[in-house]
């Protein structure tokens, strides 16, 4: 049914599922039918701010609601792994939150649980689904700048120190290579694809979770990506690309709805700008809707090699720097 409602459900209702449940409200043709927390009060304060029909306690209360269609897991990263394979044993479309998971061999084990159930999965890595960036990939791949040779991106913010915060326990895959790190490296993923060789080092908090990532990827003919996540300083947190003809930079912050402009050799620079609606999860949610609409079980743009080849160099990188979890 082409016009059919997906009914969600979010699991999991901190910060960023108020931007996405917010989104939501906006996307056609869908509605948030429950929400998850295991605080009975926080659950009900976010079902009435967001006018969700349904408020739970417990996860999988909410996935045995038989209105719901599709999960948004929006847990701690280290739940990710379980919180999917729950949703699909339930019979539900999941849309997980990045990371996918700890590791590529759970990675690997929710897509063969989601073949096995013949359910819809997919790694909600929203940057993928924005304008701009859709926009700045279609530029690079046609060669507008020529051929690219070196990629610089970094993220970067301050946030004060809590151990017990998700952003730092290394329990929870707190640290800065799981949580913005992973969008540096997913720029230079997209743009140039695996790289040949990976070098890498980190400097760590107390507690064992890394405060900041330095990563060089190398390719074939000197082709490098030079990437940088850190919680100990505000960054540009923009991505710049330089090829044999000129450069494209996006702007900060690169990962979220933003603008790019191409300087080519002995022209005007041209900026792009582009209008997003609402916090820009919207794009992303309309794909998933779109593609349960059509009965696919998996996205032609965030695709299963994409989370298994994100995941495969998240993983080298921590051995690299010697990040266990």
């Amino acid at each position: 049914m082409p016009d059919r409602i997906i009914y969600w459900g979010i699991i999991g209702l901190g910060k960023i599922a108020h931007k996405f449940a917010e989104d939501l409200l906006k996307v056609p043709r869908c509605e948030l039918a429950a929400v998850a927390s295991r605080s009975e009060t926080k659950s009900k304060a976010f079902a009435n701010t967001f006018k969700a029909k349904k408020a739970y306690a417990n996860y999988e209360d909410l996935l045995q609601d038989p209105i719901v269609n599709a999960v948004y897991i929006a847990t701690p990263h280290s739940y990710h792994f379980d919180h999917a394979l729950l949703s699909l044993k339930y019979g539900k479309a999941v849309l997980c939150e990045k990371p996918f998971a700890m590791h590529t061999a759970q990675v690997q084990t929710m897509i063969t649980a989601a073949k096995a159930h013949n359910l819809l999965l997919m790694e909600a890595l929203w940057t993928n689904f924005l304008p701009h960036y859709k926009k700045a990939m279609e530029v690079l791949h046609v060669g507008a700048i020529g051929k690219i040779l070196r990629l610089e991106a970094d993220f970067g913010f301050e946030p004060i120190f809590d151990a017990e915060s998700r952003v730092f326990n290394k329990e929870l895959g707190g640290g800065s290579l799981l949580d913005i790190g992973i969008y540096p490296i997913f720029a230079a993923l997209s743009s140039l694809g695996m790289p040949k060789k990976i070098e890498a080092n980190a400097n760590f908090f107390d507690n064992g979770a890394d405060s900041e990532c330095f990563i060089h990827f190398k390719y074939d003919d000197k082709v490098e990506a030079k990437l940088h996540s850190t919680f100990l300083t505000n960054s540009h947190t923009k991505a710049v690309f330089t090829g044999t003809c000129g450069v494209l930079e996006i702007h900060g912050r690169f990962h979220q709805p933003s603008s790019f402009t191409v300087t080519l050799k002995d022209e005007e620079p041209v900026t792009y700008n582009f209008k997003v609606p609402y916090h820009g999860y919207f794009y992303e949610i309309d794909h998933f809707n779109q593609l349960l609409r059509q009965n696919k079980t998996e996205s032609d743009v965030m695709t299963f090699q994409r989370s298994l080849n994100l995941m495969e160099l998240l993983d080298t990188v921590r051995t690299k720097i010697g990040l266990h979890y």
